[in-house]
């Protein structure tokens, strides 16, 4: 189970894809990262977004991708906050994006156990 809290909402979901402690290829956990999530979260711009694991997860460690992407290495918490983090900044001149797919990842390197997805709604769009 994993858990994301903007301001005073927050939403748990299980896994889109768990192995058990096998490793999930790369490619099919990019894959995974990309499902449809069944939960949805608005955002203010500005707001901190935190995110809570399961202890199992976080002793294997765990990552957060965006949109299909890893942009932070490995942590071994149960809990942290992305503080000051506008998730939906424009980009080089393109508008700021309305929604955003984040996943929690579990994985231990380059071995990827489980994906777990939340679906992020730009509230200033």
């Amino acid at each position: 189970m994993a858990t994301v809290t903007v301001g005073k909402t927050s939403k748990s979901a299980e896994a889109e894809c768990y192995s058990d402690g096998k490793a999930i290829a790369r490619a099919e956990a990019t894959k995974c990262t990309q499902a449809k999530a069944e939960d949805t979260l608005r955002v203010p711009q500005g707001e901190t977004l935190r995110i809570g694991v399961d202890p199992e997860i976080a002793d294997e460690g765990w990552s957060l991708w965006i949109n299909g992407q890893q942009v932070i290495s490995p942590l071994k918490k149960t809990y942290y906050a992305f503080q000051g983090v506008d998730l939906f900044a424009e980009q080089q001149g393109q508008q700021a994006p309305k929604e955003l797919n984040v996943s929690v990842v579990q994985q231990s390197g380059e071995d990827i156990q489980g994906v777990w997805n939340f679906k992020l709604e730009n509230d200033d769009a």
